[in-house]
This record gives structure tokens, C-alpha cells and sequence, in this order.
């Protein structure tokens, strides 16, 4: 049993328990917002009910829509060593990845994420791109892990490499993060050992790259990351936190317009989107498109 968010007839943002490729209403729960502002033992014991009535729609990303999606940095010591090789500042990510104190940034919120089989962007400014497939834990209102899921949390790495005072540009921008396909339960999730983590990119028939690591190698333990998350703030509707990458593509690495990239957890399931090319002036492009 997972949790999905579907765009019913009757509910834009409808939560759901998805079980065997179908959808059925939960009667106590109706939004994903209503299921992170309860306890988890409160959440668990509604779940574990018989399921409601069957109901169809289109699948969306697994964001409550007044939620937001965080990520971690240089949690991976893959992620530490690629960093330093891209930047002209080095030790900055040495320290970080020493530190107690996590790197912890904003990403994107609802409007802004895409869900499994959308399409994910590479920014025209940018002249090498790169996903960074992660677990991405599920949190509540009090600061409980709920769930797991998947984040492409897709990064400019050039201009990430050039300043690291450059990470929004980087990190958050149309298309820039992609999350699904749905919600596992935190009791029904497997164990960090065997969360293993499986990234492809094709182009056209041709696997151009492929690696694999574990949640395991996280160097800093879920609850720390939740910890330094709720420091000074809260999160009345839930949150997303994408926990960091543990795989990236070579330094020489150009992600391409129509790559298909696609990234496996264990027990979770598949993300997959087609890489777009984002104009500098795609604003521009909306505006003509409305009148």
C-alpha cells in the first residue's frame, strides 16, 4: 500500500491508498494536507482501515499543494568529492560535509515540482546539467517521517560550480525538481541497507550513464536532518526533504534535450521524466501564449 495524490472529479488534490494499480479514497483523510497535520500513530491506525470506494484520475506529484519541498547537501561522500572537483572553492564543501550542521536549502514548492512522466528542465544558461536522484522522507507537522519517496533534484551544475553563492540559480527553477511516484508508508518502507538507490540516463536507445548507491551511505542519520530542518520553524502543513545524492554523472557530463532519466529506490518504486531545454525567455513565451 502506498499514498497517491490524484486529480479526481471530485477532489483536485484528492489523497488516495494506491494498492495493485488502483485508487481508493480514504474517507477520514481527503488531502495529503490532512494527513500531515495528525500524529503518525493517528495516521497509521486510519491507513490500516479497509479502504474506501475505488476513484480515477490523474496522478500528481505527492505534495500537499500549501507544502514545500527542502533539500540536504553533501551528504554522500560522492556528493562531497564532486562538488570539490566542480568548484572553485573546495574546502567549503569539505567543512560542510565535517560539519554537524547540514546543508539545508529551499527547493521548490507545489507549483513548481513536477510529478513521474513529466518532463524535468535543463536551463539554457547552463552548460552542464545533471539530476541528483534521492530519497526524498515524507514529514509531518510533528516533525515525524510519515513516508518515503523520490526527488530528481535536478542541478545546474556549472553555475553551481562557478559560486556557490549561485545554489538558488542552480536548484530552483521551472523543472528543476521532479518527485513520485508516490508515498511509501515509513512502516512499510524498507530498512536504510536495503534501500538501494538505481539511476539511468538513455538517449534514444543508449544508456549514456547508470550508477547505484544505498540510503546507508547517508553520512548523517535521518533524524538529524529533521532535526536541523525544524530548528527556528515550522512546517504547519507538512514538508519534503529531499535527503541528498549519493551518485553523479562525471564531470564531463552534459545532460541532453529528450534524455530519458530514470531512477529506482527499492521498495519505493520508479521516477521518470524526458529532459526539456528551459529558454531565458520562456516568461515571455507564457505571455504570448495568454493573450
Amino acid at each position: 500500500m502506498q499514498l497517491a495524490v490524484i486529480e479526481s472529479a471530485d477532489n483536485p488534490f484528492a489523497l488516495t491508498k494506491y494498492i495493485d494499480g488502483r485508487y481508493f479514497a480514504i474517507k477520514e483523510l481527503p488531502t495529503l494536507t490532512a494527513a500531515l497535520q495528525i500524529p503518525l500513530a493517528e495516521l497509521r491506525e486510519i491507513l490500516e482501515k479497509a479502504p474506501g470506494p475505488e476513484v480515477t484520475g490523474r496522478e500528481l506529484p505527492p505534495l500537499a499543494p500549501e507544502s514545500e519541498v527542502w533539500g540536504a547537501g553533501v551528504t554522500y561522500l560522492r556528493s562531497r568529492d564532486a562538488r570539490k572537483e566542480e568548484s572553485g572553492t573546495p574546502d567549503v564543501y569539505q567543512k560542510v560535509y565535517e560539519a554537524d550542521r547540514p546543508e539545508l536549502f529551499f527547493k521548490a514548492n507545489f507549483r513548481r515540482t513536477v510529478g513521474n512522466g513529466d518532463v524535468i528542465g535543463k536551463r539554457a544558461d547552463c552548460t552542464s546539467t545533471v539530476p541528483e536522484p534521492e530519497v526524498a522522507i515524507v514529514i509531518n507537522a510533528h516533525e515525524e517521517i510519515v513516508g518515503f519517496t523520490i526527488c530528481n533534484d535536478v542541478t545546474s551544475r556549472s553555475i553551481e560550480g562557478a559560486n556557490p553563492l549561485y545554489l538558488p540559480q542552480a536548484k530552483s527553477y521551472l523543472g528543476s525538481t521532479a518527485l513520485g511516484p508516490r508515498i511509501t508508508p515509513s512502516w512499510l518502507a524498507p530498512k536504510p541497507e536495503s534501500m538501494t538507490i538505481n539511476a539511468q540516463i538513455k538517449r534514444g536507445a543508449e544508456v549514456v550513464w547508470s550508477a547505484n548507491t544505498a540510503l546507508s551511505s547517508l553520512n548523517k542519520s535521518l533524524e538529524h536532518l529533521v532535526g536541523y530542518l525544524f530548528r527556528c520553524q515550522t512546517f504547519p502543513d507538512g514538508v519534503v526533504l529531499s535527503t541528498g545524492t549519493g551518485i553523479i554523472p562525471p564531470l564531463d557530463f552534459i545532460m541532453a534535450e529528450g534524455d530519458i532519466v530514470t531512477i529506482d529506490v527499492a521498495g519505493i518504486g520508479t521516477l521518470e521524466n524526458e529532459v526539456i531545454e528551459i529558454p531565458l525567455d520562456i516568461n515571455k513565451k507564457f505571455q504570448r501564449a495568454a493573450r
